[in-house]
């Protein structure tokens, strides 16, 4: 059935609606990866809602779910996420940041108890079976795709995850803060010769050093790491929702004249890998 990387949700921070957006894409975090007869999907932004969607309309019946981590921007298209509530479906809900008190489960369930949200996650109709893990294990998902993950540099911690399938890898990275000439040796790792690496771009350099500490990265640090890393194409994600289309054209640009097998992911862009 191949392998296959969908963006449904490109931003940090907040969705953004706006015309001036829309040519990059206005959703939160969300990515969904088709491997083999696997539907993994990978973070629970607003774009989540979008591929809910469709996959009530491909009756499909089950998927996991990667966290990365559980900031608001990330988690909090998941009480819009339709095959929740259906009756019939599994969802697997994985995470390697939370392992303690409070675990994925509780983080999960309390956006949705009142006074935030009026229907509590206890009433999704679907099979939920949440799994911590610790940043660095590795698994399988499934005959032939394997899973390994790494611990991020991030506020109250996050994870990438590499996933593998018929020889292909690619690996999701954000939400993740550089340290300048330093490379993360947890990210190189992980992306080592990768076909296909997501990284956090969220600002230009200028903008990061106003915003050190803050946990995200820029796309000039991503190309350093695809280029040390030997990954033959790297994307820019989690775009700055002060960012339009104007400013993401111009950033594109910048990093294609660096790194020439680089693009800003945009929503509803899908990349086949095998």
């Amino acid at each position: 059935m191949g392998f296959s990387v969908t963006f449904w949700g490109v931003r940090g921070t907040v969705p953004c609606p706006l015309p001036s957006h829309m040519g990059f894409g206005g959703n939160t975090s969300c990515v969904e990866v088709q491997a083999g007869d696997q539907r993994i999907v990978i973070d629970a932004g607003t774009g989540i809602r979008m591929l809910g969607k469709r996959l009530l309309k491909e009756s499909a019946t089950e998927a996991t779910l990667l966290m990365s981590h559980t900031h608001l921007d990330h988690i909090c298209g998941f009480p819009f996420f339709a095959p929740a509530y259906s009756k019939g479906f599994h969802l697997r809900i994985v995470s390697g940041h939370l392992k303690g008190n409070p675990g994925i489960e509780a983080t999960m369930a309390r956006q949705m108890e009142r006074p935030l949200f009026p229907v509590p996650m206890r009433t999704m109709g679907s099979n939920i079976v949440f799994d911590e893990i610790t940043a660095g294990d590795r698994f399988a998902l499934g005959e032939g795709v394997q899973v390994r993950t790494a611990l991020l540099n991030h506020p109250d911690g996050a994870t990438g995850y590499r996933i593998e399938h018929l020889g292909k890898s690619f690996a999701y990275v954000t939400d993740t803060e550089h340290v300048p000439g330093h490379p993360d040796r947890n990210i190189l790792d992980l992306i080592d010769g990768a076909d296909l690496v997501l990284y956090d771009s969220t600002y230009t350099d200028e903008e990061w050093q106003n915003r050190i500490g803050w946990g995200h990265s820029t796309w000039t640090e991503g190309v350093r790491l695809a280029q040390a890393a030997g990954v033959k194409q790297l994307v820019l994600f989690h775009h700055d929702p002060d960012h339009d289309d104007a400013v993401m054209t111009a950033i594109e640009a910048a990093a294609q004249a660096v790194f020439p097998d680089c693009f800003a992911a945009r929503e509803g862009m899908t990349v086949t890998l095998a």
